[in-house]
């Protein structure tokens, strides 16, 4: 168990904007008093990108090495418009082109994590090998980078709204080293897990996943209540989860030196996560 001494990684998903890029990313983080961040490298929503000269990568690390932040503690999140489940096998290899790309980006900064939606299809068990087919050819042009695997909330024909389909897709993977996990608290209570416990949940997730697999967690309240599987994040102590019950992940000593990133909903047309990071920072 990691112990309560060592500094807790709190902060959340910021923007990369030209023409600094990398380093405004960094300079939002900051604004916020977040130690470690996670962003895109382009629009969510879109499979362009700019190219990897413009991101200020050289700038973008003696800057963080500025800020007492580690490379470590940071992480990219891949592009929602991505299917690597999907019966089509030119979307699925196209999908897949995406994920190298970004996986190649994130090698190129120097960043070791990056955060995949497993995917969609109604056959659960096709889709996850699907999933872990795709990964597998990835990874022989992968050489550092590890791709999370984000719980889900269910909606839809989402795969991976329970840890067994997690498990099923990391079953398949051929290199363990480069597979991960990144829970959703939102994601998590919509999908029908009570994270009010979070020693229960982790204790179910060690048993059927293990906790080494456990890399990244994004911090977010709900809107919704748990099982109904609608993925609605709320802002802290705005929703049904309850800022006390996710200060409990917060403060967990396992949980302390895991990177956590909130992803909650602006207000006002602004971020709140300087005041949210504060927030679950205090006991």
């Amino acid at each position: 168990m990691k112990s309560n001494q060592q500094k807790n990684k709190l902060g959340c998903f910021v923007k990369m904007l030209p023409p600094n890029y990398l380093l405004s990313s960094l300079d939002e983080a900051l604004s916020y008093d977040a130690n470690c961040f996670m962003f895109y490298t382009g629009s969510p929503q879109s499979s362009y990108r700019v190219p990897i000269n413009n991101l200020k990568i050289r700038e973008f690390k003696i800057a963080l090495n500025d800020a007492k932040i580690n490379i470590n503690d940071l992480a990219i999140h891949c592009p929602y418009i991505m299917n690597l489940a999907n019966d089509d096998i030119a979307k699925r290899n196209w999908a897949k082109n995406l994920l190298l790309n970004e996986i190649k980006r994130a090698d190129a900064i120097g960043i070791n994590f990056i955060v995949l939606h497993p995917g969609n299809n109604k056959n659960k068990l096709l889709g996850c090998k699907y999933i872990a087919n795709a990964i597998n050819e990835i990874n022989k042009n992968n050489s550092n980078v590890v791709i999370c695997l984000e719980t889900m909330a269910g909606k839809g024909n989402e795969i991976g709204a329970n840890f067994i389909e997690i498990k099923s897709i990391i079953d398949l993977i051929r290199d363990k080293s480069k597979i991960g996990v990144c829970l959703d608290t939102c994601h998590l209570n919509d999908s029908g897990i009570d994270i009010s416990n979070p020693h229960k949940v982790l204790t179910d997730f060690d048993k059927i996943i293990g906790l080494n697999y456990l890399k990244l967690i994004h911090i977010n309240d709900s809107l919704n209540t748990v099982g109904a599987k609608k993925d609605r994040h709320a802002n802290v102590g705005k929703g049904t989860i309850g800022l006390e019950n996710l200060k409990k992940w917060i403060h967990n000593p396992i949980l302390i030196s895991i990177p956590k990133f909130l992803e909650t909903p602006y207000v006002n047309n602004k971020s709140i996560y300087k005041e949210e990071i504060k927030l679950l920072l205090t006991k």
